[in-house]
Parts: structure tokens; C-alpha cells; sequence
């Protein structure tokens, strides 16, 4: 069976605070926002293609973009979309100082197109919404890769790209089964210790994210 890369709201989790995805629509505004990763950078592609005034929004359009963490890299294809301005980072950390920057330089009435993994979709998030801009300014698009930003609930630390379940904390070092429960505040999903009261008694690592 294929892996989905993208949910919309009919696929609306029973968790409620599990992120929910919808496919970017162009919206007016005074200014556009775009930062994507990966595989992400297909649905932005396909948003530009259904707006009325393309070359309006290009004219106004901050675009970012980083390869995902699968390797993939459609930086060339952003680029020659004609933006008035592309940044192309290695890595979300490397991107997110830039992001952090143009965020609080951006006017109200700025549009916010956030497209690829739940690692970056749930980082640009945090830092948009923390210079005070509302949630409904902010789409999201979840394209490729599916592996996950994870906090271990015991020691604080932070794994990025998870694809097992379970999976060895790189921080601590505990058997963590990773749970649908995410966090806004810290953009990642929480691990639990899995052999907490049978220790030693931990589950062969399946593979759930790609």
C-alpha cells in the first residue's frame, strides 16, 4: 500500500492536536511568504498555477526552500519560478535565522505558504506565529517525505527525521514509542518511554515514516 504524503481535512485525525493539511490555495495579500523543503516544493508550484494574477504574486513573493531530508532537491525548479526573492538553505536549522528575520520585517496582511515535511512546516509555523501573526494568515501542504521531528518527554531532547517506531532517543538513550501528540511550542511529536516498566522489553523498530 503507498505511503500518503499529504492529508487533507477529511483525513482529519481523531487526536486533535495532530496536524491537519490542505492543499495551498493563492490568497490576496500584500506580501507572500513561501517556505518550503523537499518534495514541497511541487505543491508550491501547483498553488502558483492556479492564481489568477501569477506574476502579481511572484512580484511580491519571499521564497525559501531547503532540500528535505530524503535528499530530494527542486531548488533549480523554485528558482526559475521568478520570485522577487529565492533563498536556497542546506538545512532547516541554516534556514530558520533568515525566516526569523523577514517574519519580523513582514506587514500585516502577508500570506504564509508552508509546504514539504512536518519538520519544517512545524518550525516556520512556530516562528511566524510567535512575532504575533495569525493562524489563519498560515497554510500548510505536507508533501514527501513522512519521518518526524520528535521530543523525548523524559529528557527534552529533540530527534529529527524519525522513520522507526520505536526508536532509540539520541539524547538519552531510552526506547521511545512515538506518539501522535504534538506540540506547537516546540514543532515536534512526543516519544514516551516504551519499556519503562519491563525494561530490556522493547518492541522490534518497524518502519512507519518515509
Amino acid at each position: 500500500m503507498p505511503v500518503k504524503t499529504s492529508l487533507t481535512p477529511v483525513d482529519a485525525p481523531s487526536i486533535r492536536s495532530r496536524p491537519v493539511y490542505a492543499a495551498l490555495e493563492p490568497r490576496p495579500g500584500s506580501q507572500h511568504l513561501i517556505v518550503a523543503d523537499g518534495e514541497g516544493a511541487e505543491a508550491v508550484i501547483e498553488m502558483l498555477a492556479k492564481a489568477n494574477d501569477r506574476s502579481g504574486l511572484l512580484a511580491t513573493a519571499h521564497v525559501m526552500y531547503t532540500p528535505g531530508p530524503n535528499g530530494s532537491d527542486m531548488s533549480a525548479a523554485l528558482e526559475a519560478l521568478g520570485a522577487a526573492r529565492f533563498h536556497r538553505a542546506p538545512t532547516i536549522p541554516a534556514m530558520l535565522p533568515r525566516l526569523q528575520l523577514v517574519v519580523a520585517a513582514a506587514h500585516m496582511g502577508t500570506q504564509f505558504y508552508l509546504a514539504g515535511t512536518e519538520g519544517l512546516i512545524g518550525q516556520a509555523q512556530r516562528e511566524i506565529m510567535a512575532t504575533g501573526f495569525p493562524f489563519a494568515a498560515i497554510q500548510k501542504e505536507q508533501r514527501g517525505s513522512t519521518v518526524r521531528r520528535v521530543q523525548c518527554v523524559h529528557c527534552k531532547g529533540i530527534t529529527e527525521n524519525v522513520a522507526t517506531d520505536p526508536f532509540r532517543c539520541s539524547h538519552c538513550g531510552l526506547n521511545l514509542f512515538v506518539r501522535d501528540h504534538y506540540s506547537r511550542r516546540i514543532a515536534a511529536f512526543q516519544g514516551v518511554n516504551i519499556d519503562a516498566e519491563d525494561p530490556g522489553l522493547v518492541p522490534e523498530p518497524v518502519v512507519r515514516f518515509k
